[in-house]
């Protein structure tokens, strides 16, 4: 199922990041968090997966999240539009800072 609201993207970059026996990506949207919970929520992606500002989804997921539509782009490319779209909750953020 391809799922793409208007000219709302949900992007995921590469899988790269290692914990807990495995390899992880990030899933973000470039303009709402409504639209990156439906189409985790399309993904059956568990919403312990969800990180403030994006979901981490591991290695053996992400080819069936492209094929459902996900962009795949540089972890540079991800993170440059999330700035943009004023959804990056940053590190000082998190902290609670």
């Amino acid at each position: 199922m391809m799922l793409r609201l208007n000219s709302m993207t949900v992007l995921i970059d590469t899988a790269m990041w290692p914990a807990h026996g495995t390899v992880w990506a990030h899933l973000v949207s470039d303009s709402s968090l409504d639209e990156l919970h439906a189409f985790a929520r399309s993904q059956a992606l568990p919403p312990r997966s969800f990180d403030l500002d994006h979901y981490d989804v591991p290695a053996e997921r992400w080819q069936a999240l492209v094929d459902a539509g996900a962009t795949p782009v540089s972890g540079r490319e991800l993170v440059t539009r999330l700035r943009a779209s004023g959804l990056r909750v940053s590190a000082r953020e998190r902290r609670g800072l």
